[in-house]
């Protein structure tokens, strides 16, 4: 535990004056008020100057201050809870007969915002609160537990709607909303909850996975010449149990080790070790690469290039013909929205038909095993997971004599 003086410009006063804060850092930062206020040129270096009246005596009043509060760390064995210090130092120290005005300097929805994404330990989990907080400090920074309510929430959903965000695009910001209310509850900070009253909108997502038998075409469809390649990347992505784009073509020759693909996940950092099937080590030495596994990259300085094209081509393969004087295509689309990601979807959702646990399914889409504790502990055997893949593919395939 660290305890400074500092002036907190967060807060600016219609006098143009700033609290003179007591900023502690136990798991994430408390800032106190401590009655005192100033401004850049009266307060600088954690003390008052000769530009502010008393300034002697008021130093010593906040070196006072300072000390009782290190006496109070030492005082204290074993952890203690931000609420459970805040109340302390409160009790004990900041109502002495010193503090002229008492008053703890209030707290915005976002600043406990970013005390909860700082115990986060995930890049992607951040990034997406991250995003939330820009959300709602753009809408109300000044929201607090006590302003957010549920027609606060209709409001700001109603913001969202407007500004082109689909029904489940802003859901995911207001379970973000719901998710620190529950850790503000959960650490006495507020018992308030509006989401007893408000309920949050989900919409259907449109099917994003190919059945065996549409799967079963597009792999032996006569695709147009040019579209060959984009097919066998979704199909080595399929037999990768829907390895993610980033982390297929931007892998180095080294990546297949002893028979498995093994590689650390861009998005979260997290190590996979995947089997690779025939199926799949046919495609790889078809397109075997130099300085990258595959040749892709030989080709592309971005593989999002690669990636934006193979969107296209898979939305065309199917029935083309020429058509009017100058031959224009005309076409027939299979599946007219499938993209690359539809190749994790479509080995799930063959893989829960089979009735494949679902704790294997978690574990071979990189899922968290129950809670983030829990998980650590576990250590899910890979043969299952290899087992898993090859019933799925067996399971498409089993008619197929080229397999």
């Amino acid at each position: 535990m660290k305890a400074t003086i500092i002036l907190d410009k967060r807060r600016e006063r219609k006098d143009s004056k700033y609290p003179i804060a007591l900023r502690i850092f136990n798991k994430s930062y408390l800032f106190l008020g401590t009655g005192y206020y100033g401004t850049d040129s009266t307060f600088k270096d954690g003390a008052f100057t000769k530009k502010e009246s008393n300034f002697k005596l008021k130093n010593i009043a906040l070196s006072d201050i300072l000390n009782q509060v290190e006496k109070l760390f030492i005082s204290i064995n074993g952890p203690i809870t931000d609420k459970r210090l805040r109340d302390l130092i409160n009790k004990e120290i900041l109502n002495k007969e010193h503090r002229e005005i008492p008053e703890t300097v209030e707290r915005y929805f976002v600043d406990y915002l970013d005390e909860f994404i700082s115990r986060k330990q995930k890049e992607g989990t951040k990034t997406v609160y991250t995003t939330t907080r820009n959300k709602i400090y753009k809408y109300d920074p000044k929201a607090t537990f006590d302003t957010i309510d549920k027609k606060w929430l209709e409001s700001f959903e109603m913001w969202m709607a407007k500004s082109g965000m689909k029904i489940n695009a802003y859901a995911i910001h207001l379970r973000n909303i719901r998710s620190v209310f529950n850790y503000a509850i959960d650490n006495e900070y507020t018992t308030l909850y509006p989401f007893r009253k408000f309920k949050i909108k989900k919409e259907e997502t449109r099917k994003r996975s190919l059945s065996v038998e549409q799967l079963r075409v597009l792999k032996d469809y006569p695709c147009e010449e040019y579209q060959v390649r984009y097919r066998d990347m979704f199909m080595l992505m399929f037999y990768l149990i829907g390895v993610n784009a980033a982390d297929l073509f931007l892998a180095k020759p080294e990546a297949i080790d002893n028979g498995r693909f093994e590689y650390k996940r861009a998005k979260t950092g997290k190590l996979y070790s995947i089997k690779v099937e025939p199926e799949a080590m046919e495609i790889i030495d078809r397109y075997k690469g130099g300085n990258y596994l595959l040749n892709i990259m030989d080709e592309y300085k971005d593989y999002k290039n690669f990636l934006h094209r193979m969107g296209i081509a898979l939305k065309d393969i199917g029935k083309v013909e020429r058509v009017g004087r100058g031959g224009k295509k005309a076409r027939e689309p299979l599946f007219k929205d499938l993209s690359s990601y539809w190749s994790r979807h479509t080995w799930a959702t063959i893989a829960a038909s089979i009735d494949i646990p679902k704790e294997t399914i978690s574990e071979a889409l990189g899922h968290s095993i129950g809670s983030e504790v829990t998980s650590i502990y576990i250590k899910f055997d890979h043969k299952k997971v290899d087992e898993a893949n090859r019933k799925v593919i067996d399971h498409v395939f089993k008619h197929d004599s080229n397999c």
